[in-house]
């Protein structure tokens, strides 16, 4: 027999013939998903990031598209999958129920909507679907609330800023049935604009202002104020603080660039990011008569309800994945008013000052599945709190509280440096505060927690009289010693919102405050009496049922209860030991909204 070896090229051949008779048995079991993503119109989409997910391992593959809109994922095992399709400005859209054989070959489209809801093409359309006034970039928006209610202790309302009597008020005192707008929302009127002038680069702005739906007047809190200058309390009408002081835009005005990748900044009037938080992680969302972190803003403020909104603010925010980031940065401003270290001392040897009010705050935060938290750090230097109308001849003392320098507490001798007509009174502090606040969806709940520690301490560089107050109002009376010692205030809250169906939630939340003995030396007894400087607690409980009858118009009903004890429990700055008229107040609402 005769050997025969094979050519030098004959076992290359042999392993390749060997090769191609086992490759369909292989090609077979690999399987192939494809398709092309477009949005409503028919355009392609191109760089979407489409997930496709083994629904039996979990084992994930994440494809971009190409400039065609088109993704396709080869040598997939049998079995179960769902793809996701993820694109800046629009709704995921998920796909699920995708079984695949052995060898098949799958395809599946998608089509992708916006996240925020199509413009308007016409007035019926408006009227029945959550459609935006936008024209070119540029968008009409707004809120009317309105609807009547009942307050067992209460004031009445007023015409320029009422924002609902449901938390207790010091100086309530009968009971009232009343017209009460701006409940679950402000009533207000802006207009904001997004407009690409590069690709992924933006320009921004956003104005808008608070306004009373009875008499279409811009939100005022300092009137509330100074309308009750020098009044008996039993006369006062109902009187509050707070960021909205008759400002052209007294909510928002600013304006900025936005990038896809980098982020978005602005300048100009913006909420604190406290205030940011605190819409999102508020069972109520801020609600005026349901919620105390709404009313209030000592919360959403870090400390103080005017430093809710910062003006001369910058404001950076960046979305990474699940992950967001926020920094934000206030310039001083404003006049720092007029005092003298002088034990005797008039306006005319009073040092001039200036305003040392920068702020600074971070909001870092982000998702896992259906889970959600924020922590956010805020520091205000000369934060205002303008607590109470200017005692007069009428009131519980004898002269106006202006005629004091309390910077260091000796009188004003001669003429006082403002006129005690149309100006405030307050009090000043530097204000730290952390807040952690987190949500969780469990369908058909939502579940709701948050904490914030508040640190207040007399400023660093006093205010003097006649500083310059929110809104351009001045301070006949300032108050930069009011603390013996450092004040902690903490606030907790805590919520469940239900969805009964897709049309109606119910809300139950709860709010407490807790402020420490900042009184030196300490004297905080039901014996010894009590001052504003000691320790107290705020309550409030709130329960409403929220029914949407269209995506605009919805029709609320709900009560709140809140009640204060201990130094909280003290009407400042009435004088040492004069108690609130009553320390409980219960405020049953109903009403409705209408957005757009």
């Amino acid at each position: 027999m005769v050997s025969r070896k094979l050519p030098p090229a004959q076992p290359f051949l042999l392993l390749l013939w060997l090769a191609m008779g086992a490759f369909p048995a292989w090609a077979q079991t690999g399987a192939s998903l494809s398709g092309v993503v477009t949005g409503q119109t028919g355009a392609a989409f191109p760089d979407a990031a489409v997930t496709i997910r083994n629904a039996d391992t979990g084992a994930t593959r994440i494809i971009a598209t190409d400039g065609g809109g088109h993704y396709q994922a080869s040598g997939l095992p049998p079995g179960r999958f769902e793809i996701r399709a993820a694109k800046q400005g629009f709704a995921d859209e998920t796909r699920t129920g995708i079984s695949l054989a052995a060898g098949q070959d799958a395809t599946v489209d998608i089509k992708m909507q916006r996240s925020t809801p199509d413009a308007c093409a016409s007035g019926h359309e408006f009227a029945t679907t959550d459609c935006t006034l936008t024209w070119h970039g540029i968008t009409l928006y707004g809120v009317y609330d309105v609807g009547v209610g009942w307050v067992s202790h209460g004031l009445p309302e007023s015409a320029v800023n009422y924002e609902g009597e449901s938390l207790v008020n010091r100086n309530g005192y009968q009971h009232r049935f009343l017209i009460a707008p701006n409940n679950l929302q402000q009533t207000s009127l802006g207009i904001r604009g997004k407009e690409e002038f590069l690709p992924g680069w933006f320009v921004v702005f956003n104005a808008s202002s608070g306004i009373n739906p009875q008499s279409g007047q811009l939100a005022n809190a300092s009137v509330t104020d100074i309308a009750n200058n020098g009044l008996p309390r039993s006369s006062y009408s109902e009187a509050i603080d707070g960021a909205r002081a008759g400002q052209p835009f007294n909510d928002e005005f600013y304006a900025g660039i936005s990038s896809t990748h980098l982020g978005t900044l602005t300048f100009g009037r913006q909420r604190a990011l406290g205030t940011d938080a605190m819409l999102v992680y508020d069972p109520a969302g801020g609600s005026y008569a349901f919620s105390y972190i709404g009313y209030n803003g000592t919360m959403a403020g870090g400390g103080d309800t005017e430093d809710s909104r910062w003006d001369d603010a910058l404001k950076y925010r960046l979305a990474y994945g699940p992950v967001h980031f926020g920094a934000m940065y206030k310039f001083a401003d404003g006049s720092g008013g007029c005092y003298s270290a002088a034990a005797t001392w008039t306006a005319a040897t009073c040092t001039p000052e200036s305003a040392h009010n920068n702020a600074f705050g971070f909001d870092l935060g982000g998702e896992y599945g259906k889970f959600s938290g924020d922590v956010v750090y805020q520091h205000y230097n000369q934060a205002i709190s303008v607590l109470n109308p200017l005692l007069g001849p009428q009131s519980p003392t004898a002269s106006y509280q202006s005629t004091t320098d309390s910077i260091n507490t000796n009188p004003i001798n001669g003429a006082n440096l403002i006129a005690t007509t149309n100006t405030v009174y307050g009090i000043v502090t530097d204000n730290r505060a952390i807040m952690f606040a987190a949500k969780y969806a469990w369908d058909p709940f939502k579940l709701f927690a948050g904490y914030e520690y508040i640190r207040q301490d007399n400023p660093a560089n006093p205010l003097g009289v006649g500083a310059l107050d929110q809104g351009g109002y001045l301070m006949s009376g300032v108050e930069d010693n009011n603390l013996d010692s450092p004040k902690h205030v903490q606030i907790w809250w805590t919520g469940l919102k239900y969805g009964i169906d897709s049309k109606t939630d119910i809300t139950l939340s709860w709010y407490h405050q807790l402020q420490n003995d900042f009184r030196i030396p300490t004297a905080c007894s039901p014996e010894a009496g009590f001052r504003s400087s000691c320790a107290g607690t705020l309550n409030e409980e709130s329960l409403y049922v929220d029914h949407h009858f269209t995506k605009r118009f919805d029709g609320f009903a709900g009560v709140a209860y809140s009640y204060v004890s201990g130094g909280l429990a003290i009407a400042i700055p009435h004088g040492p030991g004069v108690p609130y008229n009553y320390d409980n107040n219960l405020a049953p609402t109903i009403g409705g909204r209408f957005t757009f």
